[in-house]
């Protein structure tokens, strides 16, 4: 009996985490279409200066929309490998939530002054603590919970190696975009693809064996 209530108990813990997660992606990924808009009553002339104005505004979201999907899809996989999220995992979860809200403020610096290396630094930046900080929800996670089956932990390999990989790659173009330029910082964010599209296909292929 005592076991049956603590299996609930988990369970709805991590319903509860992921309907309050699920309704702050769904407010973040809404926020961010908010600045891709052309204003009405234009000459022709000006409508299309408008448009062109504009496609910085759609690449911008079209980014984070993709990052935001990808920390969700990575939270789902982390409510199935953790257990109970409680204590350490559970405030670190907030704080994470936290940066998943803030990631508009960051999208609108990309798309209106995506030649300025402070924006493209505080872009990567946002990513990369972000990243890091999913890794301390899984990891703090998995530590309380001080034991796994082999499926569980080889799960868990994968989606450290993806959120290593998108904060190793984030982070170190903060300092490119000064070095270098921004426009090199932001082209080495595609650098990211390969690494997910091998990951995504061992952990496909580890999970069917």
């Amino acid at each position: 009996m005592d076991d049956t209530r603590a299996g609930t108990g988990d369970e709805k813990n991590a319903e509860r985490l992921t309907a309050l997660s699920d309704g702050i992606f769904a407010i973040a990924m809404t926020l961010l279409v908010l600045d891709v808009r052309v204003p009405p009553g234009l000459s022709p002339d000006g409508f299309r200066d408008a448009v062109r104005d504009v496609l910085p505004d759609l690449g911008a979201y079209a980014l984070s929309f993709m990052i935001l999907a990808a920390f969700w899809r990575d939270h789902r996989r982390i409510v199935e490998l953790v257990p109970r999220f409680e204590g350490p995992s559970l405030k670190l979860a907030l704080i994470w939530l936290g940066t998943i809200a803030l990631i508009p403020f960051p999208t609108a610096l990309l798309s209106e002054y995506a030649s300025e290396p402070l924006a493209v630094a505080v872009y990567a930046s946002a990513v990369c603590v972000t990243n890091l900080l999913e890794l301390a929800v899984l990891r703090t996670g998995l530590r309380a919970a001080r034991h796994a089956d082999p499926a569980t932990e080889r799960t868990a390999r994968f989606v450290v190696t993806d959120l290593v990989g998108t904060a190793l790659v984030f982070g170190a173009t903060v300092p490119l975009a000064y070095v270098l330029s921004p426009a090199f910082a932001m082209w080495s964010w595609l650098a990211l693809l390969p690494v997910k599209v091998t990951t995504g296909r061992r952990s496909r292929r580890a999970q069917s064996s």
